[in-house]
């Protein structure tokens, strides 16, 4: 705990928020496939547009944000960074903080990076599974825990959400018999869902009428905006739950901050869809 609250401090973090976190090591023993030592994630060089960006995490961890007022559902963020880092206030603690308002108790998910995909499907199948297995620690109801992702975290949410079933990892206790499936799912500007042919649906994204219902914001002029549409396309013809937003402006990593017109509609339109999709 100590490490962590110093490390928010570090980044300029709220230390009334870091005060409520309770930090979870996902794996108590060895990380699965993972060949580095463990230690606390790094925090690079690079802080620009007020931006904290973590980087060689090898003991992924997750940061619990309890609601207040909680509503008995929570939801695990996954922050985006090109599976190189993890841009961790911008599209972690400050979506923690929105959704601890709206009555969510929120998890940050500290996944491996960089470029260890494999590891950031087993570290979010196993965060599912640890918050599922401790729900009533924070209120919650074990069927009312969902995912939401920006950019590549985006893009690990989407795997989650399809390959729920797929055994990444030899289970280590008790947690590891419940289900990965997130109850639901939102997808912020989400990247790399379009590595198929043609830029259509990457091949490991399987959907079926069992993938859980999907949110998803993206804007035109996002180099990576063709995600969202092949997304929400293979959702419908799947006839799941989707509700697409796509709008003409906002270009890429906006999080939620002030002074982007896509910034500022997404939580507005995603806070609506919650109320109908967490049942």
């Amino acid at each position: 705990m100590k490490q962590i609250v110093i490390l928010l401090m570090m980044i300029g973090v709220n230390t009334t928020i870091a005060a409520q976190q309770q930090p979870i090591h996902l794996w108590p023993a060895a990380v699965p496939g993972e060949t580095a030592a463990k230690q606390t994630a790094k925090v690079t060089p690079d802080g620009s547009n007020h931006v904290t960006r973590l980087t060689d995490v090898t003991d992924p961890v997750l940061e619990v944000f309890p609601a207040a007022n909680g509503n008995g559902a929570g939801v695990i963020i996954c922050p985006g960074g090109g599976y190189s880092i993890l841009a961790i206030n911008l599209e972690g603690y400050e979506v923690a903080a929105w959704l601890n308002k709206l009555g969510y108790t929120a998890f940050v998910l500290q996944y491996r990076v960089p470029k260890k995909e494999a590891g950031a499907l087993q570290d979010a199948q196993r965060a599912m599974r640890i918050v599922r297995s401790r729900a009533s620690e924070w209120k919650l109801q074990p069927d009312k825990i969902g995912m939401m992702g920006f950019s590549a975290g985006g893009s690990l949410t989407a795997r989650t959400s399809t390959q729920y079933n797929v055994h990444t990892y030899t289970p280590i206790d008790h947690a590891d018999s419940l289900s990965a499936r997130p109850a639901f799912s939102a997808l912020i500007y989400p990247a790399y869902l379009d590595n198929g042919a043609n830029r259509s649906l990457t091949p490991e994204l399987a959907i079926n009428s069992e993938t859980p219902s999907m949110f998803l914001f993206a804007t035109a002029d996002d180099y990576f905006g063709n995600s969202a549409l092949v997304m929400a396309g293979a959702l419908r013809d799947a006839k799941v739950p989707v509700e697409l937003h796509f709008y003409a402006k906002g270009g890429h990593g906006y999080g939620l901050r002030k002074g982007n017109p896509a910034a500022e509609a997404w939580p507005v339109l995603m806070e609506k869809w919650l109320k109908t999709a967490v049942k």
